[in-house]
């Protein structure tokens, strides 16, 4: 009826033209609706947790990765399921754990993420239900859309016992009845491990691969914020603590040829399939396994979890 009012003495070619128009009108609104929403969910914000049994295990294991994040505007938690309080050779308790606390702080400003030390012992840690309900927690609180981890075959018991009561806070973090104080998700995450050197009983099997060669040096810059670890008790432990460089530029040297790791055959592939003829450009870069206890994302939603692959 109203198409019939519209038309003036024009008759058929009335009907034509106006029809035509109007059609010409809901191919571009439906045109504008679907970038829209592509526009809007492209520019959804993203939390990330990463999930580490020390003070510097996220930094080491996902820092270029949640450097690119936190540059896209997403939101990024570091936590340290302990508080470090053991790992020195002449200082400990306390005294470590307040030391060990303002380290974190500081990398955590130079990643540009927030860091959260939980008050759970060092080399003492457990996977029970307290530092269970404790992940559970803190992945609701920060209402997490990717969580990141270790898998539960390390050479360290903590390493082990944080992923253990990490795998068990996967599923629970979305029922309610579970730490009901705080609000349950209404999705389960998608849970990743981070890349380890162990193959028994399962060697680590990468899904995703990050290029971080552009925010190397800034990773490395943030790593160094833990000098207790990386220029004392670690070089302690390998007997190389005399070979410690004195200056920053030289220690941040040192750090980055210990640190630089080596990319994999399967990592390398990987960075070929997500990456595309860029990868043959890449020095450095961040793997990842999806866990199975989580959300299984499919090749577009890992896209849009992981804005930066392809970039």
């Amino acid at each position: 009826m109203f198409v019939r009012d519209c038309i003036s003495g024009d008759g058929i070619w009335g009907h034509k033209l106006i029809l035509t128009d109007m059609i010409k009108r809901i191919i571009f609104v439906g045109l504008f609706l679907i970038s829209f929403h592509s526009v809007f969910s492209q520019n959804q914000t993203i939390n990330v947790v990463v999930i580490g049994a020390h003070p510097d295990d996220c930094d080491l294991d996902a820092g270029g990765t949640a450097i690119q994040f936190a540059k896209m505007g997403h939101r990024v938690l570091f936590v340290s399921v302990t508080n470090g309080d053991a790992g020195h050779f002449n200082k400990g308790g306390a005294v470590l754990s307040k030391i060990r606390k303002a380290e974190a702080e500081e990398a955590g400003k130079r990643f540009g993420v927030t860091y959260k030390v939980l008050d759970n012992h060092d080399g003492l840690l457990l996977p029970d239900l307290k530092v269970r309900s404790e992940l559970i927690r803190a992945i609701r609180e920060w209402k997490a859309d990717v969580v990141i981890g270790p898998r539960p075959y390390d050479y360290h018991p903590d390493h082990r016992n944080t992923a253990i009561a990490l795998q068990d806070a996967a599923f629970m973090v979305i029922v309610p009845n579970i730490v009901p104080e705080t609000p349950a998700l209404k999705k389960n995450p998608v849970f990743l491990y981070t890349e380890d050197r162990f193959k028994k009983p399962n060697p680590f099997t990468p899904d995703i691969v990050v290029d971080i060669t552009s925010v190397f040096d800034q990773k490395i810059y943030a790593v160094s914020a833990h000098q207790s670890q990386f220029f004392e008790w670690l070089p302690w432990l390998d007997g190389q603590l005399e070979n410690v460089p004195k200056s920053e530029p030289e220690r941040l040297k040192w750090l980055a040829e210990s640190r630089k790791g080596n990319i994999s055959k399967e990592a390398k592939a990987l960075l070929f399939y997500w990456y595309g003829s860029k990868a043959g450009q890449v020095k450095y870069a961040e793997a990842f396994e999806i866990c199975e206890y989580g959300s299984y994302p499919n090749d577009d939603e890992i896209k849009r979890i992981f804005p930066m692959l392809g970039k």
